[in-house]
């Protein structure tokens, strides 16, 4: 990825259903959606022109913003062509696509409901993090304090932005201690995912995956237990300590940054990427490319 700061790119990115020049998709300072949070958003990407599972991201970013109680106001289908346009007008075929909505700066208080939604599109250049090889070597994973919250105190459905400011905490610590990445349980103390993406355990040929009931039930988490599907392999999705991990053999992660990544290490805690590991890479990597058309 480029080093040069978003705000100072070139391209296009849309507003509230103009195209706008890169540099001048601007907000204001008091907008209510970076004081108070009311901001939802989705990450997505395109494969070859295509952006994967496109209506079901838009479906997503729409229910997300019913939890925060506000309405988008642009149906699926106009969502979906607006991505589309961004992708095609900025020539980026293989990118990632950022939709975002907040409310404006007509009010400045804890209520907002005469607030504007303001929608932006944006799409940048983002490769896949690792090959395949340097994948399966697998990354470190530390332990988070935070925990992911009890969905009684906050609507843990949404991709909400205010739910991310624990998990960039929990990266920044990871990061300077070393790591990829952090587990978070959750507000009981069970394993839940990590600050960005979602996780998987195998033993004796099944995977294992937290029951996504007080964090992100991820559109790539989805499309990782449907492919383990298909190829036989059984998907227990259950409550997970953390002492349950030394009896785990395989661990990856989830999510539209991370694709599937395979784990060598989570705290004390570790793992040998293996075969279900590289299947699923497999899988989902030919899943998420345009299929060829027959001559």
């Amino acid at each position: 990825m480029s080093a040069l700061p978003f705000d100072q790119r070139d391209g296009f990115i849309w507003m509230n259903g103009n195209l706008a020049a890169w540099k001048e998709a601007k907000l204001h300072v008091l907008s209510h959606g970076l004081h108070y949070a009311s901001c939802v958003f989705e990450g997505e990407r395109a494969y070859g022109g295509r952006i994967f599972k496109s209506a079901e991201h838009s479906e997503r970013f729409r229910a997300s913003a019913e939890l925060l109680d506000f309405e988008i106001p642009y149906s699926v289908a106009e969502l979906d062509r607006a991505k589309q346009l961004v992708v095609d007008k900025n020539n980026l075929p293989n990118c990632y696509v950022r939709p975002i909505a907040w409310r404006g700066s007509e009010t400045m208080a804890v209520a907002a409901q005469n607030s504007t939604i303001n929608i932006a599109i944006a799409v940048w250049d983002w490769p896949s993090m690792f090959d395949i090889e340097q994948k399966m070597q697998g990354i470190r994973l530390d332990i988070a304090d935070y925990r992911r919250p009890d969905p009684m105190t906050a609507p843990a459905r949404a991709k909400a932005a205010g739910l991310y400011m624990i998990c960039t905490i929990s990266k920044h610590r990871a990061e300077r201690r070393g790591y990829a990445d952090a587990i978070m349980l959750d507000w009981q103390g069970r394993v839940a995912e990590c600050t960005g993406a979602n996780i998987f355990f195998t033993a004796k040929g099944a995977i294992h995956t937290p029951i996504a009931d007080c964090f992100l039930d991820g559109i790539t988490r989805r499309t990782v237990i449907d492919l383990a599907r298909r190829r036989g392999i059984e998907v227990i999705e259950r409550r997970i300590m953390p002492e349950e991990l030394s009896g785990l053999e395989e661990c990856f992660i989830s999510g539209t940054g991370a694709e599937v990544t395979p784990v060598s290490e989570a705290g004390a805690y570790k793992f040998t990427p293996g075969a279900i590991s590289r299947a699923m890479i497999d899988d989902y990597s030919a899943e998420v490319r345009p299929k060829q058309k027959a001559a």
